[in-house]
């Protein structure tokens, strides 16, 4: 790859097939892990905010479950990272679309401003956690503790989620297709939770609310932008607060 292991690559038309072009017949920056370190990878990536000049398109090999990959972009560029990888993942995302094409540890998105991140597999814990915004998809299933705070990012999970999902959620929406974990939405302010399956048990000040007509074009949308397919928004329900914890009262210390 010349000096050292960065190489403009354009994919072949065969399957699997790489050739290397040159900067003029460019479409995708392909970086191998196994031979570039990460921090000259995330270097790269972050020298593209405020619209500088650069590839659009990278393709991240070997992953080998490495820590914040593609973390803190600020640029319309789509990183696509083929493995797995571990804790926060396109964390602090802003503009970008990152996508795993396997599984993805703790944090995966953690406080994402805008954007959207797509995980093929499951993630750990803790996923879209205090996120401002964009887009979270996990197509398998998601940890404990999905959405934790999370400020206005919108969460769609395709399978289930573990305990404690929607903790403290304060705005945003979270579409479950699969099944909840005990203490759903506890301490909930006024962040939406759809969920399709069965929920384990409600958190303190979280209760189920009637779904109406927007509710479902909602739903619908979201779906839709997640690429969820032949899932109906009727089959779902809605979750969120009783806003009976908005102001202390001594009578329900007990639940603070």
């Amino acid at each position: 790859m010349g000096a050292g292991t960065w190489a403009r690559l354009r994919m072949g038309q065969g399957r699997g097939r790489v050739t290397a072009e040159t900067a003029e017949q460019t479409s995708v920056e392909v970086v191998d892990l196994d031979r570039t370190s990460l921090s000259e990878l995330n270097g790269r990536l972050h020298r593209l905010a405020g619209d500088a000049a650069g590839p659009q398109h990278w393709r991240v090999l070997n992953p080998n479950g490495a820590h914040a990959v593609a973390c803190g972009l600020d640029a319309d560029v789509e990183v696509e990272i083929e493995g797995h990888v571990g804790y926060y993942c396109a964390g602090m995302n802003k503009r970008a679309t990152v996508r795993v094409h396997g599984n993805a540890g703790t944090g995966v998105a953690e406080n994402a401003m805008s954007g959207q991140v797509v995980v093929d597999g499951n993630a750990s814990q803790s996923a879209g956690a205090t996120g401002r915004g964009g887009l979270l998809v996990v197509h398998g299933d998601a940890s404990a503790r999905c959405g934790i705070s999370m400020k206005g990012i919108d969460i769609v999970v395709g399978g289930s989620v573990g305990h404690l999902s929607g903790f403290m959620a304060q705005t945003g929406r979270l579409v479950v297709c699969g099944d909840a974990g005990d203490a759903l939405g506890d301490s909930i302010y006024e962040a939406r939770i759809y969920v399709r399956g069965e929920v384990g048990g409600l958190g303190a000040d979280c209760v189920e609310k009637d779904v109406r007509d927007h509710h479902l074009a909602e739903l619908r949308d979201l779906l839709d932008r997640a690429g969820i397919a032949g899932v109906d928004p009727a089959e779902f329900r809605r979750y969120g607060s009783a806003r009976r914890l908005y102001n202390f009262k001594v009578d329900h210390a007990g639940a603070y």
